[in-house]
């Protein structure tokens, strides 16, 4: 019986083994996936990476055969274990730091050392120096001996780890809102994991273990689901470090990490090995079912993730925004994009068709006096041989609400359903001379239209709603980074003066700034206004922040312009592009047809010439902040 329990709590911890080091190894992605541009997130997936290479180290040597390789994966282990304790202080001279406390060189010099006395210790392991030989047949489980180097590499270890508790304390105290001082005690009772759970007890407990078989293996299995909750608990922790993200994003995000990565994997892996060891125990080496169940239990655990996503979506958004949030996450299902337009519309022309069997009709939309034809049923003729009239009929008979004959066409005018009086676009249907539509036809023709400027204005109304996202970005981006850097304590960057720049965002105030460049409010209220460089101008455009702003665009897209006198030429593209499009003002067709390239090729182009001017703004304004700082 007793025999029987503790083989099934080797098991137990076993695969509580494999399922840390997966878990740690998830958790490392994820720090280096999404936040780590930041010194605690770097620092933190160091402690990861060292956890990994102790459980990955102690789930193969437990279920290795040989000695020798026994011996190898258990002296792998101390790889992670040399440098754990470097790690920790780094990470808690980071933590320290991101309160508002900065490192000095003492401090980082102290980093250095301890990485250089760990490499040190690492250094003596294949000479039997820091751990002995193995000690194979000892129950209740194979250890390396301890040597005089353990003793002293056990008194450093807990040197190091008690300064990196010190400086857990000094963050914690450095912390002012409520939930960082909360997030921050949790990390410092998460942080316990690693130590828990790497370090090779038995090494000074053998004979205690020995005496004690079932206690020994309740304490470790014990000790291994609190390490897997304790690391869960820090990465939470860090997660908030180096993002800009709200927390109900941070929260979304590492939640459903951890379910699709760790959780899958582990809960897999613990089924396979459970239908393994059941085929073997009735006597089959090898059974069918272990691949079936694999995939089985792989394909329902994603799907209980996808039918629990809006559970845990809900729960994320708590406050009293939570129907706006909503409203807003599920925006992306109900947007109804230009394609998703032209394929409604199409749907429309396809029904009039049919309805009073017309060879050809097309829609066409109005958008500040251009016509832009949406879609067309068979031959129509081309947009810029209709356009005159079709603009001359509009303004005419556009208050109609009925049909009326332009050339060979029934045209109806699309107006908006709010107003009744703005025109969105006409719908044209191709006439045979002197056919007249019954009275059944003309109401199914007037409602099929109607139907068309419903939609003609709902997407006109959701790119006003995105143009207005658009030129919020830039403001909400910046509050959202410096929420970020003051979760925990350091509110000096509130009030620092310049704000870090980073390259995206200068690019998307620069496109937005050019779009407006003669006057909007993307210019006027353009974030580029606080630059230095624009800021230095000002007394030369009689303190106007729009001119001095248009005067460093002007600037920077004549550091685009080539040499010489101005030409159409390959080199001359990007210049010409600005100039044509922003300066002047011309038409995206109008523009391609000058440059002879497709209008696809021409956005890419212009793409290309907005980061040459970024990085030309970038450039004067580093020259500006530079001279600051030497004056």
């Amino acid at each position: 019986m007793l025999d029987t329990l503790l083989s099934g709590l080797k098991f137990i911890n076993q695969l509580l083994t494999a399922g840390i080091a997966i878990t740690a190894f998830s958790l490392l992605l994820y720090a280096l996936t999404f936040n780590l541009r930041d010194r605690v997130a770097r620092s933190f997936a160091l402690i990861l990476m060292c956890v990994v290479i102790v459980f990955v180290g102690d789930a193969i040597s437990s279920i290795v055969d040989s000695h020798q390789m026994l011996q190898l994966w258990l002296q792998f282990e101390w790889i992670g274990i040399a440098f754990l304790p470097a790690c920790y202080f780094q990470f808690s001279e980071a933590l320290l730091a991101t309160t508002g406390r900065p490192s000095y060189g003492s401090q980082r010099w102290a980093i250095w050392l301890m990485y250089v006395i760990s490499s040190g210790f690492l250094a003596t392991l294949p000479f039997m120096l820091l751990v002995g030989p193995l000690v194979p047949d000892v129950f209740p489980a194979p250890h390396l001996q301890r040597t005089w180097l353990t003793w002293v590499f056990a008194i450093y270890f807990l040197a190091v780890m008690s300064w990196s508790w010190f400086n857990f304390w000094r963050a914690y105290q450095r912390t002012v809102t409520p939930t960082s001082r909360r997030r921050m005690r949790y990390l410092i009772n998460g942080a316990l994991a690693p130590v828990l759970g790497s370090y090779p007890f038995l090494l000074f407990g053998s004979s205690l273990a020995t005496n004690h078989p079932l206690l020994f293996w309740l304490v470790a299995v014990l000790n291994n689901i609190f390490v897997v909750f304790l690391i869960i608990i820090m990465a939470y922790s860090v997660a908030f470090f180096g993002v800009s993200w709200p927390d109900r994003v941070v929260k979304r995000r590492l939640f459903k990490w951890l379910m699709r990565g760790p959780v899958t994997a582990s809960s897999v892996l613990a089924i396979t090995t459970l239908v393994r060891r059941v085929g073997e125990s009735f006597g089959f080496e090898y059974s069918a079912a272990v691949p079936i169940v694999m995939v089985g239990s792989l394909l329902l655990f994603e799907y209980a993730i996808t039918l629990a996503a809006p559970l845990w979506e809900r729960w994320s958004f708590q406050g009293g925004d939570k129907s706006n949030l909503l409203l807003v996450q599920n925006l992306n299902e109900r947007l109804l994009t230009t394609g998703d337009l032209r394929q409604f519309l199409e749907s429309v022309l396809a029904a009039i068709c049919d309805r009073i069997q017309a060879p050809n009709a097309f829609i066409i939309a109005l958008n500040a006096g251009d016509l832009e034809l949406m879609v067309n049923i068979g031959d129509t003729p081309p947009i810029h041989e209709m356009s005159d009239g079709l603009n001359h009929v509009a303004t005419q008979n556009g208050n109609g609400n009925g049909l009326f004959i332009w050339d060979n066409f029934w045209l109806v005018p699309l107006h908006s359903q709010r107003t009744n009086e703005e025109v969105l676009g006409i719908l044209g249907i191709a006439r045979k001379p002197e056919s007249i539509l019954e009275d059944d036809q003309k109401e199914a023709v007037l409602f099929l239209a109607e139907r068309a400027a419903t939609a003609l204005e709902d997407h006109v109304q959701q790119q006003e709603i995105i143009s207005s996202i658009e030129t919020l970005s830039p403001q909400i981006d910046m509050i959202q980074r410096l929420r970020a850097a003051s979760r925990y304590g350091d509110t000096n960057v509130l009030t620092a003066p310049e704000i870090p720049l980073e390259s995206p965002d200068v690019v998307r105030w620069v496109k937005d700034a050019l779009t407006h460049y003669w006057g909007g409010p993307r210019l006027t209220d353009s974030p580029l206004m606080g630059l230095n460089v624009v800021r230095k101008t000002l007394e030369e455009h009689q303190d106007n922040p729009a001119n001095a702003l248009r005067a460093i665009l002007r600037q920077a897209v004549d550091q685009v312009r080539p040499e010489g006198e101005r030409r159409f030429t390959g080199e001359w593209i990007l210049y010409n592009i600005l100039e044509m499009k922003f300066m002047e003002g011309k038409k995206v067709r109008e523009i391609a047809t000058r440059l002879a390239m497709s209008e696809a090729d021409l956005y890419r182009k212009q793409r290309v010439a907005i980061d040459a001017v970024a990085t030309a703004i970038l450039e004067m304004e580093q020259k500006v902040r530079a001279d600051k700082k030497l004056r």
